[in-house]
């Protein structure tokens, strides 16, 4: 053992894993290059909960920072913990996207060992991920530095660990795209949100959607399609583990299969049929437009709004008791 391994692993919430370690993932080990080992700073029990990974581009749009932030944080309320790489972009709006959910749990892939954050203004990021029950995991050992070279290694983790891989935003030479056909590779499901045909960083999602990839407009296509997976793989828990599970979504929570609550169903109703402005929408209501656009956002995520062209909103043709 290296001195500076030896130093790193004295440290609290500090672990080495083995590939025959029975806290090791159970899907990693699955894959067709397993890591031998994992260094793993934070809580270990994360990496037993069902993850959905969140990644795209770097140089990401507002529009897609957004959905990479909404999606995260719904996803992560339903009990799924979302793994990404800690990169600018979508990788990091999806970690605080999970962060700023209720008891919501993140991982983040690292391409550098374990002591090394990258990029180094997301150390702020990464302590919180761990402070946040989650935790950093990597497959190089401490003291290793950046290079290009181990991203591509890193992405495959990022699959295996996880359920499905989420694309947001991608161009078509973009990381993402790797993690995603490592994905296929692996079995997983892939998720692309399209974008617009003059967006270039849509261009790799579309290029996903023609491969294969499953276009999703809400989160709520990804529980559909995931969310039985969740009971499935709680049960198969260790017994001592059992505290770090999530309940599968209520019936009232936000991407819940439910019919919205009653203040949903009421905005739904003042909505009507036709097209409406969000400062219309307030005055019907008597709502902020703080208020409003959060549970614009659930609906939205729900499947039962739209938004539309200058800042309007309309009900999706759905029926609502």
């Amino acid at each position: 053992m290296t001195e500076a391994l030896e130093s790193w692993l004295s440290a609290p919430g500090h672990h080495l894993l083995q590939i025959d370690d029975p806290h090791y993932p159970s899907l990693l080990r699955e894959i067709s290059r397993p890591p031998p080992v994992l260094f793993v700073c934070g809580n270990l029990d994360a990496l037993i909960l069902p993850q959905l990974a969140i990644v795209g581009s770097r140089n990401a749009s507002a529009e897609g920072a957004e959905n990479s932030r909404s999606f995260a944080a719904h996803l992560a309320g339903t009990g799924f913990c979302i793994t990404s790489g800690l990169a600018e972009g979508i990788d990091a709006a999806a970690h605080l996207g999970a962060l700023h959910a209720a008891d919501g749990r993140t991982i983040a892939v690292c391409g550098t060992g374990p002591d090394t954050v990258y990029p180094r203004r997301h150390t702020g990021l990464a302590r919180q991920i761990v402070a946040s029950d989650g935790a950093i995991v990597s497959e190089f050992a401490p003291g290793t530095p950046v290079s290009r070279s181990n991203f591509p290694r890193r992405n495959r983790i990022i699959s295996g660990l996880a359920v499905g891989v989420l694309v947001v935003e991608a161009s078509v030479r973009s990381g993402a795209l790797i993690t995603a056909r490592h994905a296929m590779e692996q079995g997983r499901e892939v998720f692309a949100i399209p974008g617009s045909i003059h967006n270039p960083v849509a261009r790799g999602c579309h290029q996903l959607i023609r491969e294969g990839a499953r276009l999703v407009e809400t989160a709520a296509d990804i529980v559909d399609e995931l969310g039985g997976l969740l009971a499935g793989l709680r049960s198969d828990d260790a017994p001592g583990q059992q505290s770090a599970n999530r309940p599968p979504a209520a019936a009232g929570s936000p991407l819940s299969a439910a019919q919205p609550d009653a203040a949903h169903a009421e905005l739904l109703v003042a909505m009507g049929c036709n097209p409406v402005a969000v400062d219309v929408l307030a005055s019907r209501c008597g709502l902020t437009i703080g208020e409003l656009s959060s549970m614009l956002l659930i609906l939205e995520l729900q499947g039962l709004v739209r938004s539309l062209t200058g800042g309007r909103y309309q009900r999706v043709n759905r029926s609502v008791e």
